[in-house]
């Protein structure tokens, strides 16, 4: 909760479910992320957040886009951002969105497969390409499972025939998970990509870069290691497995950049119990998981709350959100705790919110209206 954002909720109390973004935060973390690994180039991971406020004053800052579709890059170049500024970070794409993309003047995309490295070759000949390799997870709030990357071995063959399709092979890249509280898997990723430059060296083929993806992580409930300890450990690992002789480096933040610029503000619709002594009460809000929540799933990330009795006392709860739908039930077993006070009418804030809620929001299920936003 930033003063700009506690006094907008103060003059203007705007309708609920609502998102108000701090842009200058946004700033603020972009900075605090360069100074952290000066040595990389910051790609802000455009699916975290892609109002037009954020895309605009990131261009203005000099920084980078990871685009995961047509669309967003579309979004960063009417934001003014430079084409060759822009990777197309999806390994998923439609030919014709690769087509579109080089014809823009995009010059830098992903693959891990050798069908997707083919459509790449046919639609955007000579581009720069980098494979995206599998790696450990272990650490991360929101694990990004086996979908993305492939293994070593595949990544060095497919990057040798990278050359021969006339491509230019240059990195790898690597995603150790959404939320990553643990500064150990950036370390062992960066193992893995050492041994395939290597590989791929005797093979003939020089690679020049290493995109280090996203993950680090925003404060929650839990507190969680600083960015400047995830940029020690990485550039730790990075002169250990390369010496003098670095590659440039990429990173592609997407929650750090945006989650704590931005606050949820909603209402209380409804608290009750299931049973006359169910010392558990049912917390309901006008926004639940189809409002923008998706990341409840599993109670993988756990939003802090504000409510107007803070401090007053308080008791368990499972909260949920307002659809006639059984799994728009964000906490059952993560021991939320909240006022006895609290009750329907009441506003409460989500705080940490500025990642991925608007993007999650869907359009109109149960009929309700996708949360507004606000761009301070």
């Amino acid at each position: 909760m930033t003063p700009k954002i506690a006094q907008f909720l103060r003059d203007h109390a705007p309708a609920t479910p609502c998102l108000v973004l701090d842009v200058d935060r946004v700033e603020a973390n972009y900075r605090r992320l360069k100074a952290a690994l000066p040595l990389a180039r910051v790609y802000y991971a455009v699916k975290a957040n892609p109002a037009a406020p954020i895309l605009e004053r990131l261009t203005g800052l000099g920084s980078s886009f990871d685009a995961a579709s047509w669309e967003e890059i579309e979004a960063c170049l009417a934001a003014g951002a430079r084409p060759e500024a822009i990777s197309y970070g999806n390994t998923i794409k439609k030919a014709s969105a690769i087509k579109a993309a080089h014809e823009a003047g995009v010059t830098l995309f992903a693959f891990d497969s050798e069908p997707e490295l083919l459509k790449i070759a046919k639609n955007a000949p000579g581009a720069r390409v980098y494979c995206r390799i599998l790696v450990e997870n272990k650490g991360a709030e929101w694990p990004l499972s086996r979908k993305f990357g492939c293994e070593l071995e595949m990544a060095r063959d497919l990057m040798v025939q990278a050359r021969t399709l006339g491509l230019d092979p240059y990195g790898i890249s690597f995603h150790v998970g959404s939320q990553q509280t643990s500064t150990a898997a950036y370390e062992g990723a960066i193992a893995r990509v050492a041994m395939l430059f290597t590989d791929l060296k005797e093979a003939g083929v020089k690679l020049r870069m290493v995109n280090l993806g996203g993950g680090y992580p925003v404060r929650y409930r839990a507190e969680v290691p600083g960015i400047d300890d995830f940029g020690n450990a990485i550039m730790g690992a990075m002169t250990q497995h390369f010496g003098n002789d670095l590659p440039e480096m990429l990173v592609e933040p997407g929650r750090f950049m945006v989650g704590d610029a931005g606050v949820v503000s909603a209402e209380v619709v409804l608290v009750s119990r299931k049973g006359k002594d169910d010392p558990v009460r049912w917390v309901y809000l006008d926004i639940g998981r189809f409002g923008g929540l998706a990341e409840t799933e599993g109670e993988a990330i756990k939003y802090a709350f504000r409510t107007p009795h803070d401090g007053t006392a308080d008791g368990p709860v499972t909260i949920a959100g307002p659809t006639c739908d059984s799994t728009d039930t964000l906490y059952e077993k993560s021991n939320y705790r909240l006022p006895m006070a609290l009750t329907d009418g009441d506003r409460v804030e989500l705080l940490s919110t500025g990642a991925y809620v608007t993007s999650y929001a869907s359009q109109s299920f149960n009929g309700f209206r996708p949360l507004a936003e606000h761009y301070i």
